[in-house]
């Protein structure tokens, strides 16, 4: 059976039996959309690295051991002239009505460290130095002893100034006074602003920040209390924000599902918009898309079979499969109401498109899936993820098409069939419309091609020699252009710092490493303050860090005792009265108490203890590296020199302390992208060159494909030069699917030119042209939609993915056909007997062969 027999009987089947084969189609597309609705977004770049990656290893291990606790503040902030006493009162109030919801929701709620401070006034003399006691302890022996022989008239010179009191604060609560920090920086004990105006409740819950569902029942019931609180009743005017990591992960990822909505919303307008204003026929329209969005849905189930879930990286990726994925629609529809026009048989015309479409179609669709498959030769989990829905995707888009497409086109005939040829005026504007995309490239290129040939080529040309002698940063530094917009979040921010700085929560931006023994903690700390001092002066990697075991005093044996015989001293003194009632309200509360022992991590006050426990109730083996600033921890470069920092530290007893955290797991996510830059692009390029070379049998029509796709990565190069656009872990994808997406224009071009007998060049942008020039719409609009949303990081690669596409349409549709009509005009001025490129009529230029 020759190919031409084949693509017949394909062509009757489908005409014949399209209710057969739309069956088929609707019982695969309603199981593969089941499983696909299934799907969920996950946030958080450790979702972009390989599972078994150390630093992802090490971030779950540590989770596991720490997650239980997750933080929600609420934030009170009262207007000017509210009292103080007031503003505590109601924030008093709320904490305790908080933690009647109990677990797992809130497992405890606070307005301030009153136990801490409780505790470390009764226990705040094992914090001093022991001459610092021992002094205290002389002090006040040699004070009641003055006061002693005053009141028997014993002193030998009355003229003698007193000892100073030790009884007053500044002699005794100072020194005692442990809790003095706490006391300044939280005034009265409370989680508030120096000037009483903002007040905090600090709710710990058991739900973590990455559990959408229940994390949102979680906030709901707070705010459920808080509305019932009824605090703009004894507060007016005063204003309530949320913040902490329990808020910010609920938001973030809800961000993330209503951007892909919104993008996805965007996009479908988009791509219908210009698909409805090339063919000005709703039922076009309405064929072209449905072809698309049943690959879409094949392609969804897909990823849930292979993936399961979505990342920051893929999330976006049916927008871009959509854009694509719809050229095969485009291209077929228009082969084939070009023919149904000339030759009027349903049929004939679907074996003609069939025909005449399969091959160039097949060959851009495998060439995009190719540049997407490149992304499995890197070791980036986000790319290769990206790489296998996107491959497959556009694969099954081409597939569904062919398939689906025909057989709808048939049934639609039998309904409403396409005209052979129109005199009315929508006729007329409808046969304008479809050839009003390819005719100014037609113009140009029949007028000018030499011209154009030589512009396009310097003009690439350029944009190789502007990378090459550039001294630009190429890549983003500034983690604040890879996440959710800031404006789009300004007061999220603002009150996440406001309660930051307000209750100095200390995993609020210091590193948890997680040690087997508490005993680790000595030597660790010693080796990594060696690394920080080894440092040059303003390149340190952190500022300090922080374990539980700091909140331990020392030498406790050899002070108990000495602060016994003070407590001791003080009681006799004040049995004989020799301290006044007033001095004894200031001592008292310091005063160390009967049964004073040692102190453990077991007796340390759960405000102090709680960001140093683990799920389990263990204390004591978690360690914060705390940064040089809160602000630092946005420059790439200096999380990168961060987490080289504590990596990896070998102690004396043989054994190793892995860190992870965002700094590592960008860092290793950053160091990943970089080793698959040279390796994508090549495989990408190699990929997509072996598609070309052998849909086209290795002749000279693979050169100008491949030639011209090169010649688009210059004009790409110049464009990212002159607009200052800089690489980060998402837009880099953008060059190696580049390479795929980007050669479907040249390949259908030079498909369709090698298909005619005479300038088969100009035939091809005058015909070809507008079905090209539509898919790379439909493309380049998918990518635009990307700018729609609120993450700069997919932002910056529909920016740089646009750019591809403008940079791959332009040379297919002006220096390719450019130089291969000059070299047509070239030939034919050799010969007498061909026609002048002048004489090209546009009906003859129209004629099918």
């Amino acid at each position: 059976m020759s190919p031409s027999d084949f693509w017949l009987r394909l062509a009757r089947f489908q005409a014949r039996s399209p209710w057969l084969v739309l069956m088929v189609v609707a019982i695969i597309t309603t199981v593969l959309a089941s499983l696909g609705s299934r799907l969920t977004v996950t946030t958080g770049f450790e979702h972009m690295l390989p599972d078994g990656r150390e630093s992802v290893l090490e971030l779950n291990r540590v989770a596991k051991r720490t997650a239980g606790v997750s933080t929600l503040f609420v934030v009170i902030e009262a207007p000017a002239g509210t009292d103080r006493a007031k503003l505590r009162e109601a924030s008093t109030k709320l904490t305790a009505d908080l933690r009647a919801i109990g677990d797992p929701w809130v497992g405890s709620a606070d307005n301030g460290v009153h136990s801490s401070i409780q505790f470390f006034e009764k226990h705040g003399g094992l914090y001093a130095e022991k001459s610092v006691l021992d002094q205290l302890s002389r002090e006040i022996e040699a004070y009641y002893q003055y006061q002693v022989q005053k009141e028997l008239g014993m002193l030998l010179d009355e003229s003698e100034p007193p000892p100073k009191p030790p009884l007053d604060r500044e002699g005794l609560a100072q020194r005692f006074g442990a809790n003095a920090d706490l006391v300044d920086r939280y005034p009265g004990g409370y989680f508030e602003s120096q000037d009483g105006l903002i007040n905090v409740v600090v709710v710990r819950s058991k739900i973590l920040g990455g559990d959408v569902d229940r994390g949102a029942v979680a906030i709901e019931k707070v705010k459920g209390v808080v509305e019932q609180a009824g605090l703009s009743q004894s507060l007016p005017g005063a204003k309530l924000g949320y913040a902490g990591d329990l808020y910010t992960g609920i938001n973030e990822v809800k961000a993330i599902h209503d951007d892909v909505k919104e993008v996805g919303i965007l996009g479908a307008v988009f791509i219908a918009g210009i698909v409805l204003l090339y063919y000005l026929r709703f039922r076009m329209l309405l064929l072209t898309l449905g072809s698309v969005v049943i690959g879409l849905l094949w392609t969804a189930g897909f990823a849930y079979l292979t993936v399961t879930t979505l990342n920051t990286g893929t999330a976006f990726v049916f927008t871009i499969i959509a854009g694509n994925g719809i050229n095969t629609a485009i291209i077929f529809m228009a082969r084939y109401l070009e023919t149904r026009r000339s030759e009027g048989e349903v049929v004939a015309a679907l074996a003609t498109a069939h025909r005449e479409t399969f091959t160039a179609t097949l060959c851009a669709a495998v060439a995009a899936a190719a540049s997407f498959f490149s992304l499995q030769f890197t070791d980036f989990r986000g790319y290769r993820e990206l790489g296998l829905i996107g491959g497959i995707g556009l694969l099954l888009c081409w597939a569904t098409t062919l398939l689906t497409l025909p057989s709808a086109l048939s049934l639609l005939e039998r309904v409403t069939p396409f005209a052979k040829s129109g005199t009315g005026f929508l006729a007329r504007l409808r046969g304008m419309s479809e050839q009003s995309f390819g005719r100014p490239f037609a113009f140009l290129v029949e007028r000018a091609p030499f011209i154009v040939f030589v512009l396009g080529t310097g003009l690439g040309l350029a944009g190789f020699a502007s990378i090459a002698f550039s001294n630009r940063e190429p890549f983003e530094y500034d983690m604040n252009n890879v996440r959710i917009d800031p404006k789009s979040r300004e007061e999220q921010i603002r009150v996440s710092k406001l309660a930051e700085s307000i209750t100095g929560h200390i995993g609020a931006s210091g590193m948890a490493i997680v040690v087997d023994r508490p005993e680790q903690i000595a030597p660790l700390r010693d080796a990594l303050y060696a690394r920080r001092d080894q440092a040059a002066e303003g390149m340190k990697p952190f500022d300090g860090i922080v374990a539980l075991s700091d909140f331990i005093p020392d030498n406790q044996d050899k002070k108990i005792p000495v602060l016994l015989e003070i407590r001791k001293k003080l009681v006799k003194a004040r049995s004989r009265k020799s301290i006044s009632d007033a001095d004894w309200a200031t001592i008292e509360k310091y005063l160390p108490p009967e049964n004073l022992a040692p102190i453990g991590f077991a007796e340390l006050p759960e405000g102090v203890a709680t960001p140093f426990t683990e799920n389990d109730g263990t204390r004591g083996r978690i360690v914060y590296i705390v940064p040089t600033t809160s602000e630092s921890t946005d420059d790439a470069r200096y999380l990168l020199r961060w987490a080289e920092a504590y990596r990896s530290t070998p102690l004396p007893d043989g054994s190793r302390i892995i860190g992870s955290g965002r700094a590592v797991i960008y860092a290793d996510m950053w160091s990943a992208v970089m080793s698959s830059v040279p390796v994508a692009l090549l495989a990408s390029f190699l990929a997509v060159a072996c598609v070309v070379l052998l849909t086209f049998r290795f002749r000279m029509a693979a050169v100008y494909v491949l030639a011209t796709l090169i010649l688009g990565l210059g004009w790409m190069a110049l464009a990212v030069v002159l607009l200052d656009i800089k690489l980060n872990f998402l837009n880099f994808v953008a060059l190696p699917i580049t390479f795929g997406i980007g050669v479907d224009y040249a390949v259908n071009v030079v498909w369709r030119a090698t298909r005619e007998k005479r300038f088969g060049a100009l035939v091809a942008v005058r015909e070809t042209g507008g079905a090209v020039v539509l898919a790379s719409l439909t493309t380049t609009l998918g990518y635009l939609a990307l700018l729609g949303s609120k993450n700069l990081a997919v932002k910056s690669l529909g920016t740089a993915a646009v750019l591809g596409e403008v940079c791959s349409l332009l040379p297919a549709m002006l220096v390719l056909p450019g130089l291969m009509h000059w070299i047509e005009q070239q030939k034919s001025a050799e010969s007498s007997s061909e026609p002048q490129p002048a004489q090209l009529s546009s009906d003859e230029g129209r004629k099918p062969t």
